[in-house]
């Protein structure tokens, strides 16, 4: 993946599917990110990844041939810059929900004069091979994606105000907070019809206001029929979830 692959591919108008690594560990996410995902994210906020491991995870998915992504922990619009720094180009911001939010992540995330980002990516730079800061910083912007999540109350009544925020490049839907939310506790079901219609809202918000529409997908049947929906950043199930399954189907055929 060039520099800055995965923003050229969504701005183009294609539709990404992307890896989701909960399990801390850089050779898993290496080795899912080599078997073709455009981009794999490296979750951070409920996974198991150290400032340690999302340095190594950040190289290692690089190497193989994938964009870095982070997905940071709630509000830490501190580490957004950091995580950048380190290499990833994309990043998912937790309950970004309203527009003071979505202001203090592309603060983070972005350069003047759209933010406020310090100067600091020599391991970004290293990873994509660029020597030039003037080059690195004229293409930053553009190049690296701000995900604010969609996935509260209040954040679906300010969709519109936080698609329409200058420097946040995409919304993206947390399908099981969202669920969560909206039942107001009681229940964790994806597939409700509230839940249904918020999902299509949000990504009709961002393409009103010409961002890019992005969701979790537990499984493929579901990713690829969200697809068909307008979505174009789509993740899909986990690490966990893969090497859980083919541990069950080993397990299985051994059994007969």
């Amino acid at each position: 993946m060039p520099a800055f692959g995965l923003a050229r591919r969504l701005r183009a108008g294609e539709t990404v599917f992307s890896a989701w690594c909960n399990l801390g560990s850089p050779i898993v996410a290496e080795t899912i990110a080599r078997e073709g995902f455009a981009c794999t994210m490296l979750e951070q906020q409920h996974g198991l990844w150290d400032t340690a491991s999302i340095v190594t995870g950040i190289g290692a998915v690089h190497l193989a041939g994938s964009t870095p992504a982070v997905r940071v922990p709630l509000a830490d619009f501190a580490f957004t810059s950091r995580a950048l720094d380190m290499g990833a180009e994309a990043i998912v911001a937790p309950m970004i929900n309203n527009v003071t939010d979505a202001r203090q992540f592309v603060a983070a995330a972005k350069y003047p004069p759209l933010g406020e980002r310090s100067w600091g990516p020599q391991r970004a730079m290293t990873l994509q091979g660029k020597t030039s800061a003037v080059d690195y910083l004229r293409e930053a912007n553009d190049g690296t994606l701000t995900l604010a999540m969609i996935e509260t109350q209040e954040a679906l009544a300010n969709v519109d105000a936080i698609a329409a925020t200058p420097g946040i490049d995409a919304l993206f839907i947390g399908p099981y907070d969202l669920s969560v939310a909206l039942s107001n506790g009681n229940a964790q079901d994806i597939l409700a019809p509230e839940v249904e219609r918020a999902v299509d809202r949000i990504c009709q918000a961002a393409q009103k206001a010409g961002k890019i529409p992005g969701i979790y997908c537990r499984d493929v049947p579901r990713a690829l029929a969200i697809a068909k929906r307008g979505f174009r950043f789509i993740a899909v199930s986990s690490d966990y979830g893969i090497v859980r399954e083919g541990a069950a189907a080993v397990v299985k055929a051994l059994k007969g």
